[in-house]
């Protein structure tokens, strides 16, 4: 059967969507880097998402009125998935940082398509077909080679920390976010429940945000220096992405959505490189051909005969 790559597949629109997910996670950490001198990551974290409410309620609002029944209804779960995603995913991350290096956050939130193919197994009886598992094999080797800069001294002097258990945290809270998205999300429009789970995950953050004004203070920089920043954040790797990752989720599945994270790295690196001034080297494109082979072996096969659905029984 001719596989159509076709902007109208399904399949198709959910991959491009993904790449571009990973891309916008990516700019996410760039800016983070270049502005973590005078913008607290507690308060970029909840700024960000006040700014998305802002922005998408206006879309949403009619929607939401029209499923306000069902909104009420799966409240419950919708707030879990609030939490969970809005709420922690970042705000863990973020306070990870604060203990650990950058290294360790890569390499442990590179675990996150084992961890939720652990919790697809444990939770659901799903098990991972073996080019799945060739592909994460192949894409974390990828992601080792970026974050150790092809030097196998800097993986053996790693040390665990704290940080790394917040962050092993922070990728169980994401993991059991798009397994619960996919068995248990209510029948909802994308931009509604988006907006919806915007506005009940960040309450969730303000007491890691009043922890943050007190030990650290307020933002240093000034208006014209947030600003730009700030509306990159609200739209693109919040807005933006959660679209795409929640698309991903119901086409493509938890587990092979999770393995598009391993291009974040590889991402992250070339952006770095164009606007922060970090050198190309030989390791980047050693780690991002192995990623991007790791991804073709895990979904290949995507657009044939039978629904994503239906692999796992």
């Amino acid at each position: 059967m001719p596989v159509s790559l076709s902007l109208r597949n399904p399949v198709v629109l959910a991959v491009l969507g993904l790449v571009a997910t990973t891309l916008f996670w990516g700019g996410n950490a760039v800016v983070a880097r270049a502005t973590s001198e005078w913008f607290p990551p507690f308060t970029l974290s909840f700024l960000r998402w006040v700014l998305a409410l802002l922005i998408i309620l206006p879309f949403a609002w009619g929607q939401i009125r029209a499923y306000r029944e069902t909104i009420r209804r799966h409240w419950r779960i919708l707030w879990v998935l609030a939490a969970l995603s809005v709420g922690l995913f970042n705000t863990l991350l973020y306070l990870a940082a604060q203990f650990t290096t950058a290294t360790n956050i890569t390499l442990v939130n590179s675990t996150m398509p084992v961890v939720i193919g652990l919790m697809a197994l444990l939770f659901f009886g799903q098990r991972p077909r073996s080019h799945e598992l060739l592909g994460i094999v192949l894409a974390f080797l990828g992601v080792l080679a970026i974050v150790s800069q092809g030097d196998r001294e800097v993986l053996l002097n790693l040390e665990l920390n704290p940080g790394d258990l917040v962050m092993l945290l922070a990728v169980c809270c994401w993991g059991l976010y798009s397994l619960l998205l996919k068995r248990y999300g209510p029948d909802i429009p994308a931009v509604p429940m988006l907006a919806v789970m915007v506005a009940m995950g960040i309450p969730v953050i303000v007491p890691f945000l009043v922890w943050e004004l007190i030990m650290v203070g307020p933002v240093q920089g000034t208006v014209m220096e947030m600003l730009p920043p700030l509306i990159y954040v609200g739209i693109f790797p919040s807005l933006l992405a959660y679209l795409f990752w929640n698309n991903g989720v119901h086409v493509l599945g938890p587990a092979r959505t999770a393995l598009f994270i391993y291009l974040v790295p590889v991402f992250g690196s070339a952006l770095a490189i164009l606007f922060l001034g970090e050198r190309l080297e030989p390791y980047h494109g050693v780690g991002a051909a192995a990623i991007l082979a790791g991804l073709y072996v895990a979904t290949r096969g995507l657009p044939g005969r039978r629904p994503v659905e239906e692999e796992h029984p």
